[in-house]
């Protein structure tokens, strides 16, 4: 297992995002498929518009949407002891969704409201998830919460089909089914700086108490006795872990197993402490996510969802990893 020099590790990731950041400003069908010329960048006003427009605040969101995805699946892993859990598996993106479909049913695709009410239900699904697994009589408590989130996430999924049935088929109903699909095809420097106010914060929040995670992975007796307060903390780390994935859902729809499959590469690669693999892993989400738009944006004529190639790819990798490697979480 790589843990002996992390930050080398660290050194190779950066590096690896800053080249494909790079690199992805000259992907893309124009002026040819799959590449863009430098020179055509210094000589083509249209092109400068595109990259400086278009490609890079879709960039910057992809970087944002990964990381997040991925921090707050080590994150809700290690608090839940449970390497299934992830913001798709607890009724967080689904809450997202709905919400999200809520405000563009009713309220239309203002921003502010759009990510009030997705981070709303995205804490509605936490929090059902969690009182629901808690009341549950039978099984271990991975199971429960395991069961309580299907349950959450179902019902959830069910308002959102209610929704998509009342919407008007010829404006409301396409906008919602095509940003259930997962993408940032529509992303602009305005929707960068709506969900600023809401992904920093839950990401620093994450990161500067990542130290504490590895003391609220444990029993809550053990976690006392050694100074932490288990119930507050681990409502402030999954209120940072929320807050960044629900504003983030708002723009991008449902894209799934990023929050799954990169905290399991993550302590592959620098071990179970939190302090280093849930930095790692926000890393690993932010070039895993890049990677993937790139290939959506670039594939075909057409883009692809973002949400179907992102479980494609993951789906793949996590039966990779389930088959080949020996799941840790402490």
């Amino acid at each position: 297992m790589m843990r002996t020099h992390p930050r080398r590790v660290f050194a190779v990731i950066i590096i690896a995002l800053v080249l494909l950041t790079a690199l992805s400003l000259f992907i893309g069908r124009y002026p040819a498929p799959y590449w863009m010329p430098v020179s055509r960048l210094v000589e083509d006003p249209l092109a400068q518009r595109l990259v400086l427009v278009l490609r890079l605040p879709r960039i910057l969101l992809a970087i944002l949407l990964g990381a997040s995805l991925a921090s707050a699946g080590a994150v809700m892993q290690m608090l839940f002891r449970n390497p299934l859990v992830e913001p798709g598996f607890l009724g967080v993106s689904q809450g997202a969704a709905f919400g999200a479909a809520l405000s563009i049913l009713l309220i239309g695709q203002s921003a502010i409201p759009m990510h009030l009410m997705a981070i709303g239900f995205a804490l509605a699904g936490l929090v059902g998830s969690y009182l629901l697994a808690r009341r549950l009589r039978f099984g271990g408590w991975v199971l429960r919460l395991v069961l309580a989130g299907i349950a959450v996430s179902a019902l959830f999924s069910a308002g959102t089909g209610i929704l998509k049935y009342l919407a008007d088929p010829f404006t409301e109903l396409p906008e919602i089914t095509f940003w259930l699909l997962g993408g940032l095809w529509s992303a602009t420097w305005q929707d960068v700086l709506n969900v600023l106010p809401f992904v920093i914060p839950g990401l620093l929040l994450m990161y500067l108490l990542r130290w504490r995670l590895n003391l609220l992975s444990l029993d809550d007796e053990t976690a006392w006795s050694l100074g932490a307060v288990p119930e507050q903390e681990r409502w402030w780390m999954l209120l940072g872990a929320v807050v960044a994935t629900a504003a983030l859902t708002a723009i991008a729809g449902i894209v799934g197993w990023v929050g799954l499959i990169v905290p399991h590469l993550a302590r592959r690669l620098f071990g179970a402490d939190a302090q280093l693999h849930l930095p790692g892993a926000m890393l690993i989400g932010a070039a895993f996510t890049l990677l993937c738009d790139d290939i959506a944006r670039t594939l075909t004529a057409g883009e692809i969802p973002l949400g179907i190639l992102t479980s494609l790819l993951g789906a793949g990798i996590f039966m990779l990893i389930m088959t080949t490697f020996r799941v840790q979480l402490k």
